[in-house]
């Protein structure tokens, strides 16, 4: 199971790896893309807490999606003083491109399994989740502290 779940974030890495090369992008702003994805349009200040950087490395990685045109700035309507982060409309297409056939086959796979099969791999997803923050955290804090 271990080899399994190793061989699963290599594989996903690499997935990153060439989606980043595709986009023309780096990994932080690869990051940044995935989080817009998965929460919608962000403020930089959430959008650098969901993505692990500094206020100053997520201006930067906004910068550099805006310069790309896969990501844009926007006043917020519910609050003009407010600007959000968004995904593009390149940028949307370039998701759907890249990530959706893989979604798709993710969604057909997951038919396979019973209600019961569901629930225990959503736990066992939601743990590898906590452990893995649990570990960024521990080799951030090795990192900051020396």
């Amino acid at each position: 199971m271990t080899r399994a779940v190793q061989e699963l974030q290599d594989a996903t890495d690499l997935i990153d790896e060439l989606a980043a090369r595709r986009l023309g992008v780096n990994r932080t702003d690869l990051r940044c893309l995935s989080r817009l994805t998965a929460r919608g349009p962000l403020t930089a200040s959430e959008l650098a807490a969901a993505a692990g950087l500094t206020g100053g490395a997520a201006t930067t990685a906004i910068d550099r999606l805006e310069r790309t045109g896969l990501g844009e700035r926007v006043r917020d309507t519910a609050d003009r003083r407010r600007v959000l982060v968004r995904l593009s409309e390149r940028g949307r297409r370039a998701v759907r491109e890249i990530w959706g056939p893989i979604a798709a086959d993710a969604q057909a796979e997951l038919l396979r399994f019973t209600d019961t099969e569901l629930d225990v791999i959503e736990t066992f997803l939601r743990r590898a989740l906590d452990n893995q923050a649990r570990h960024a955290g521990r080799l951030r804090g090795a990192t900051e502290g020396g």
